[in-house]
């Protein structure tokens, strides 16, 4: 393939860095803009930078967004729907894309019109109003805070009490705490399954196979306990157009072309013997999981985003196996704590014991918050989430050794991880998939 050049921006959370850096070592030409100020220097030493990413617009070959987010009025979907009237071949949303993940209810409505099932759902602007719908229909449910607070992945409460009795308790809390920022919630009937996401690359037209089956670690301890993260670690496979696609994502394809939506779409279910229930949408790529997404890719990742971005049908072979990713992690993390950042994580080193190629970093280590100085790796950023770390194999087991065995041979001080990633699939979770019918056509 002939060298391109790719623009990526980051107006929110600088979380492409990775990606841009696996382009950039394929030979093409990359430039990176990050508008926040205090992760400007995330991918230093990896990845050439930009002040001006608008005046980058006429040199790049394909341009793409990381996140949704620019301001309360105005989503990186506006920005690319606008590049793409010019005739800039962008991977980006729309406005409508951005709201899947904005607005919950929004996305509700899109999936039950499009013949999707759904969980029984409601959203409050008054706690009272929550309060007393839990009390009048007992029952487990899930909190989901809407609003500029809807991105605090610890204040998402999931219930446990078949009386609601938790829930109410957490409502009233959260009333107290937040109720000055939280512009409402949303509450959804609690259902036990198995959680798995199906996630697809979309170019414009149609959902380019395979497809990607994912599954999430949200919580900060093994075992799923402690607050919420926006992910510990992902595991995966790629399958055809099976029957968890077919009852989900796939239902939105024609939507999704009339919308002209460009990259990855991501729609995190709960899974029983009766059916396939939606929680939500990530209308962008997905953190760690693009990470172990290109991992697993065997087609040339730039390759693929030009041809993607440009709507050529691009094609994507895929590792047939299992994989895994890992995020190491630094403390405050989740939370923000400046003084304790500074005092264990500022620039803290990553030492590897072992180097596969000359100057280059050990297989399936990977860079999120992280910078070069003079070839020394350090933490970058404020954020403590400096690597993702990955491993394949034939089987869950095979993945997990692998990518467990190289975090082994890194040296990252104060860094914690969880060591389960994957387990969840061994433990079960594959079992019922298959016996209730879901992976095959």
């Amino acid at each position: 393939m002939d060298t391109r050049r790719f623009l990526f921006v980051s107006l929110d959370a600088a979380l492409i860095g990775d990606l841009a850096w696996q382009i950039r070592r394929e030979g093409h030409e990359v430039r990176y803009y990050i508008e926040a100020e205090s992760d400007r220097e995330i991918a230093d030493g990896f990845v050439p930078k930009t002040d001006d990413w608008r005046a980058e617009v006429d040199w790049a070959d394909v341009l793409v967004f990381d996140d949704i987010w620019v301001g309360p009025e105005v989503g990186t979907g506006e920005l690319a729907q606008e590049l793409r009237a010019d005739g800039m071949a962008v991977v980006g949303g729309t406005p409508n894309t951005d709201r899947l993940e904005a607005d919950r209810g929004y996305a509700m409505d899109v999936l039950e019109a499009h013949g999707v099932n759904t969980l029984d759902h409601r959203e409050f602007t008054s706690f009272d109003a929550g309060i007393a719908h839990v009390r009048d229909n007992p029952a487990p449910y899930v909190v989901k805070p809407l609003g500029e607070v809807q991105n605090v992945k610890r204040l998402l409460y999931v219930g446990r009490e078949d009386d609601g009795s938790d829930v109410i308790e957490v409502l009233r809390a959260y009333e107290k705490a937040w109720g000055h920022r939280m512009r409402g919630f949303q509450l959804q009937r609690r259902v036990e399954g198995v959680e798995v996401a199906i996630c697809g690359f979309f170019d414009g037209r149609r959902f380019v196979e395979p497809i990607n089956l994912n599954f999430e670690h949200k919580k900060l301890f093994p075992g799923n306990i402690g607050p919420s993260t926006g992910e510990m670690g992902t595991s995966t496979f790629w399958v055809g157009r099976n029957r968890l696609f077919a009852e989900t994502l796939g239902r939105l394809e024609s939507w999704l072309a009339d919308e002209g939506y460009v990259g990855s779409i991501d729609l995190n279910c709960i899974v029983d013997g009766d059916g396939v229930y939606p929680l939500e949408f990530t209308p962008r790529f997905g953190y760690p999981t693009i990470t172990l997404q290109q991992e697993t890719f065997e087609s040339p990742t730039g390759e693929f985003f030009y041809r993607l971005a440009r709507g050529e049908d691009p094609t994507l072979d895929v590792y047939e196996g299992y994989a895994v990713a890992v995020r190491l992690v630094l403390p405050p993390f989740p939370f923000d704590d400046p003084k304790t950042y500074d005092e264990n994580s500022r620039n803290a080193a990553v030492v590897f014991e072992t180097d596969e190629e000359a100057g280059g970093p050990p297989a399936g280590v990977h860079i999120e918050d992280a910078k070069n100085v003079d070839g020394q790796w350090r933490a970058a950023g404020e954020s403590g989430m400096p690597l993702v770390v990955t491993g394949k194999g034939e089987t869950m087991q095979a993945a997990r050794a692998q990518a467990y065995d190289r975090i082994d041979s890194i040296v990252v001080p104060n860094c914690y991880y969880r060591d389960d990633i994957g387990e969840r699939w061994i433990e079960g979770d594959g079992d019922r998939l298959l016996a209730w019918g879901y992976l095959g056509p």
